[in-house]
């Protein structure tokens, strides 16, 4: 019996058994691909800390060998995680941070120099983002001397998280100037600091911190 390859069933038939196999090779190239996919996130996030950290400009190898030497240990105070890493002889905290700009979701890294927490200053600092315009709010990454602006910051008193990013600076110890022309990603990374630092001010994590020092 011959086909009838303009008839309605065998359009449908043919078209269903198309999209299974399409399914199940996309389904096999992603598994394959998986293991490789999550090294590289796994890689990107081990730069983003070294970025934090001051340490760029290393390809692969370099940046695996050189987190390893430097990250001395993934913890939790009060809750939150945080890589405690020694740079030079010097003992540095380094606090993931999320938050939202004007287009999307940022992220990034603070590094601060352990000591007394009241005395604590940004040693670097590295953020990241989903969707901001380029030349403008991209520049929170793609600007390094943006990011370097925070080395040397003090970031608490004794109740409040100090840092801050304004746009115009009147107290140089604490703030950096925003970066032109993105004053709303600008305040998004100000909020995102001030959101995701407060809890080194809580007793919970003074606490915790007593363990790491």
């Amino acid at each position: 019996m011959k086909l009838n390859t303009n008839s309605n069933s065998y359009i449908i038939i043919y078209s269903a058994i198309l999209v299974v196999v399409v399914a199940f090779l996309l389904a096999f190239v992603f598994q394959a691909l998986k293991p490789m996919q999550d090294a590289n996130v796994a890689l990107d996030l081990k730069k983003q800390i070294l970025y934090s950290l001051n340490i760029r400009g290393l390809d692969g190898t370099e940046a695996e060998a050189k987190y390893a030497e430097v990250v001395k240990e993934e913890t939790e105070l009060a809750g939150h995680k945080v890589y405690v890493c020694e740079v030079d002889e010097k003992g540095v905290l380094v606090v993931p941070m999320k938050g939202m700009g004007l287009w999307g979701g940022i992220s990034g890294f603070l590094a601060m120099q352990l000591d007394d927490k009241l005395d604590w200053t940004v040693y670097g600092a590295y953020f990241n983002h989903e969707s901001e315009t380029a030349g403008l709010g991209a520049e929170i990454k793609d600007d390094v001397s943006w990011q370097e602006k925070f080395i040397g910051k003090k970031i608490f008193d004794e109740k409040n998280v100090v840092l801050s990013v304004v746009k115009k600076v009147e107290n140089p110890e604490t703030q950096v100037d925003c970066v032109t022309g993105a004053t709303l990603t600008s305040d998004g990374v100000d909020a995102m600091i001030k959101e995701n630092l407060k809890f080194l001010l809580t007793p919970e994590a003074e606490k915790d911190f007593e363990k790491i020092k």
